[in-house]
């Protein structure tokens, strides 16, 4: 059959071509026709391995009857929220506003001028848990259009109006002890039984353990620790964790980590990795090390493009059921690894014939005390097991944010582990994003056969930034910390409010929408906003130019402001201010020898601003050798040929 979207590149909306609903993507013809024909237009964001996105399409966008309303009544958008964040964010802020709440997939009901009148999220086929059946709402709203459309424009009016005065809303006043502020409210909801913060579900948020273990270790505060090590344990030992295959899943839907949400996503993996290397390096426990090289292998494996970048996502659903590819019956692990062993691994694993969810089993070392490390020959069996189960689909398209992402977790666990596997990959996917996603200081959000998208937001650039600087830490090679400066200074060009402060998500002089969001708060990503705080700061920091600090001060400045009623979720923010007011150790290196710097990049910290200068007046060697000019806590040492 098809429809307007079968020339698509989004796996989220060719998943969509065949659907008997007249899809259109975000385009100019579709609006112009709601225009034209007097119509609303339906509006619906999701991403390709969203499960209740999958489970609206199968019951309602399937339906012949409900595309039939569709069709008849309203002009029909698909979004991917990760090709557009603007319109995810623009509208998700709407859904909010209408409910209270929001998620994916999202359903939007507007005008052909893009101002919305009413919102949700995911409708049932028939009313129920509250809800109105899709079918039935379809025909409600159409009626409303119909007899009663002043009452909705005003409406569209009024929630478009008050998103955009919040949105430009500005307040001086700031409560400065932010940071112990936040470290109380997390030792506040933290779970001592289960680790974590707050209730089910469970999300594992790698940016409150980068802050916390940041805080613990400039404060010597083994309970901040204690709370982090706890958390990062339970999730490595619960089934969040996949102990056949490795990585993570979304999040937990129990307390316990036990029963995730079984999507897997490169951004929480990316982010994973450097939490629990970071963590390492602060509490001197392999697993943590090991959970980190795990969780990369993952990646390296089954979420890595032949052409050198990586995917975005690994749906939870396998043959219409979620959790399927991963779960499996006693009888299973027996068939496969035989009597004894199955039995052993079983009893170490959590695996009963009754099941320790939805009747099967999902392995898991909640219920072991010490740490397992003998089971490797019998988790690669099980994995080739399961490797003949129907294949998981995955969303192949490749973000430059999620990407930059995995590029500094592979530069970290190469600092941390001395592997030049990592920091090889690190640098290939880098040389992929300047192939592909680049053109001078233009960046392009998505990538997919061979097709780029038309543009490119703030957290595009703010962690490209990042990603450049990670790879400066670990190449000292300038052009890499060169680079970041440029893409960071093209961010401040594009993206800064100059006279508000804080940077928009598009550009200021392109936003097709009714606003230009500035997203502040962190949520399963650090914002554009709280990473351009950090790469301004550790510029500033690195090479020392004053108006990097002054651009660093106003952005603490402004999110300070932003994060003080909600300091939970600002934890990016919270820890590029601990960098900010407390830098680490300031190293300059001059070389005796331009072959020494491999031996140097060896001994030095994970956490340094270092940088190798010439020999000068002012930095000369000591003992005609390599010499350390090392600052910290606003003091300078005195030179040293040892680090």
């Amino acid at each position: 059959m098809g429809n307007h979207l079968k020339n698509e590149t989004s796996p989220y909306l060719l998943q969509h071509a065949e659907n008997p609903v007249n899809w259109y993507p975000w385009c100019n013809d579709a609006f112009e026709k709601a225009r034209r024909e007097d119509k609303p237009v339906f509006l619906s964001i999701g991403y390709s391995t969203c499960h209740w996105c999958h489970v609206m399409a199968r019951e309602s966008f399937e339906d012949k009857t409900a595309a039939e309303i569709l069709n008849k009544n309203y002009i029909s958008v698909k979004v991917d929220r990760e090709e557009r964040p603007d319109i995810d964010s623009v509208y998700m802020s709407v859904c909010q506003a209408f409910t209270g709440s929001g998620g994916w997939p999202m359903s939007i009901f507007m005008t052909w001028d893009k101002k919305p009148f009413f919102a949700g999220t995911y409708f049932p086929p028939q009313p129920r848990f509250g809800m109105p059946g899709f079918s039935e709402l379809l025909n409600a709203v159409a009626e409303q259009w119909n007899r009663n459309r002043e009452e909705l424009l005003r409406s569209a009016e009024g929630i478009t109006a008050r998103l955009k005065q919040l949105n430009t809303s500005y307040r001086n006043a700031v409560n400065e002890d932010l940071c112990h502020r936040a470290v109380k409210l997390f030792s506040d909801s933290f779970d001592v039984v289960y680790g974590g913060f707050g209730i089910a579900p469970k999300f594992p948020v790698p940016h409150n353990s980068l802050f916390l273990t940041l805080y613990a270790q400039r404060n010597d505060d083994s309970k901040v620790l204690e709370m982090v090590e706890k958390t990062l344990t339970q999730m490595r030992k619960g089934g969040i964790f996949d102990h056949i295959g490795g990585g993570f899943s979304r999040y937990s839907t129990d307390q316990y980590f036990l029963a995730p949400h079984f999507e897997k996503m490169l951004y929480d993996n990316a982010l994973l990795i450097i939490a629990y290397a970071s963590v390492y390096v602060a509490a001197k426990r392999y697993n943590y090390l090991d959970t980190a090289k795990k969780t990369a292998e993952y990646v390296l494996r089954e979420m890595t493009s032949k052409e050198g970048g990586f995917y975005s996502a690994q749906d939870a659903d396998s043959e219409g059921i979620e959790g399927r590819y991963y779960t499996f019956a006693l009888a299973e692990i027996m068939d496969v690894l035989g009597k004894e062993k199955g039995e052993r691994f079983a009893r170490t694993f959590d695996i009963t014939e009754n099941g320790n969810f939805e009747g099967v089993n999902i392995p898991n070392l909640l219920k072991c005390e010490k740490p397992v490390s003998d089971f490797e020959s019998e988790i690669q069996k099980l994995y080739s097991y399961r490797k003949n189960r129907r294949r998981l689909h995955i969303d192949d398209k490749v973000l430059i944010s999620w990407n930059s992402m995995m590029i500094a977790a592979l530069s970290v666990l190469y600092r941390v582990t001395r592997n030049r596997d990592y920091l090889q990959r690190a640098v290939d996917t880098e040389l992929f994003i300047e192939r592909n996603l680049s053109r001078g200081l233009q960046l392009y959000t998505s990538w997919r056969d061979g097709k780029r998208s038309e543009k490119g937001f703030l957290d595009d650039y703010a962690y490209y930034a990042a990603a450049l600087m990670e790879l400066y830490h670990s190449t000292l090679e300038n052009g890499y910390l060169d680079k970041a400066e440029h893409f960071c200074m093209e961010a401040v060009e594009r993206f800064y409010d100059n006279k508000n402060g804080g940077f928009y998500l598009s550009d200021s002089d392109s936003t097709e929408l009714f606003m230009n969001p500035k997203e502040t708060h962190d949520g399963a990503i650090p914002s554009g906003n709280s990473v351009m705080a950090y790469n301004l700061t550790r510029l500033y920091q690195l090479t020392e130019n004053e108006s990097y600090r002054a651009l660093a001060e106003k952005q603490i400045h402004y999110m300070s402001v932003q994060a003080q009623d909600y300091l939970m979720g600002y934890s990016m923010f919270l820890f590029a201010k601990l960098v900010y007011d407390n830098p680490p150790e300031s190293i300059k290196v001059v070389l005796k020898n331009a072959s020494d710097l491999e031996k140097i990049k060896e001994r030095l910290p994970l956490f340094a601003n270092v940088i190798v200068v010439p020999q000068s007046r002012e930095y000369a060697l000591i003992n005609d050798s390599t010499t350390f000019y090392v600052c910290r806590n606003h003091i300078c040492l005195a030179p040293s040929n040892e680090i």
